[in-house]
């Protein structure tokens, strides 16, 4: 893994998942919104089917889904006979198919891939797995990966190449269950960074399994009914504030700094 420090800041990629329904939209379009606001440029990318980041970002008018586009797709990852190009171009993506929302944060959105079976090796698979792959980033920048529930996204490997990949968590056996199991298929993908958020309160339990699979906790997220007038109103749950808001700016910070760490590990291993 690498994470490039220049001048300035860093560049780093951060994939946000776990089971459904935990919070992980809120904690993605919040720290986008927040690192924005930090002065870095901004890029979330929604890859989970039911496409809700735009609203925690305040985006209004997402985009297309990239996977609406097949004949770009075909076009970049297609080949002749059935085949199809395994790193395609995905360099000018971004700014041709995102939009920009509140405070500078650029917004893709994935779309879905239809396949039988676990391993999709089509071309809009490839063009999603380059683009994650080779996504062009400059100085002092960040990408939010929202993804799909479960951990079936990591059989397919598409979290390949982010730098640190953080599991939402809630009190309950099944969520806890599921971030076991993404800690172990993570591993095997080369995601080496991996680290917790718990949500919805009820931390101590929680944290004790967490502390007992090696998995890291960045921070809490308290049960705020406030998260649910955003949700009601559709905004973004920066603008409305509260408790939970507040949570996520110390998980911020605390991520930051698990990044500063990671960055000398990783210089400390070159020497």
């Amino acid at each position: 893994m690498i994470i490039t420090r220049i001048s300035g800041g860093i560049q780093i990629k951060i994939a946000i998942t776990g089971k459904g329904g935990v919070g992980k939209t809120t904690l993605s379009g919040t720290l986008a919104r927040l690192l924005a606001r930090d002065g870095y440029e901004v890029l979330a990318i929604d890859a989970d089917p039911d496409m809700n980041l735009a609203s925690s970002l305040g985006i209004e008018n997402p985009p297309k889904p990239l996977t609406d586009f097949k004949d770009l797709i075909q076009e970049r990852a297609g080949a002749e006979g059935g085949a199809f190009i395994y790193n395609p171009k995905v360099d000018d993506i971004a700014g041709k198919y995102g939009v920009i929302g509140p405070d500078g944060v650029r917004m893709l959105v994935m779309g879905t891939v239809d396949k039988g079976g676990s391993g999709c090796m089509c071309p809009a698979s490839a063009f999603l797995r380059a683009l994650l792959r080779h996504l062009m980033l400059r100085e002092k920048s960040a990408v939010i990966l929202d993804m799909e529930a479960g951990i079936e996204h990591l059989g397919r490997g598409t979290t390949r190449g982010m730098d640190i990949m953080i599991v939402v968590v809630e009190p309950g056996a099944r969520s806890l269950e599921t971030a076991e199991r993404i800690k172990k298929l993570s591993s095997e993908i080369g995601v080496k960074h991996i680290a917790a958020v718990i949500n919805k309160g009820g931390a101590g339990k929680v944290n004790a399994r967490l502390e007992e699979l090696g998995i890291p906790v960045l921070g809490e997220i308290p049960f705020d009914q406030q998260l649910m007038q955003a949700d009601l109103e559709k905004r973004a749950p920066i603008e409305i504030g509260g408790e939970a808001v507040e949570a996520i700016v110390k998980i911020k910070e605390k991520l930051m700094e698990t990044v500063e760490e990671i960055r000398k590990e990783d210089e400390a291993s070159k020497e």
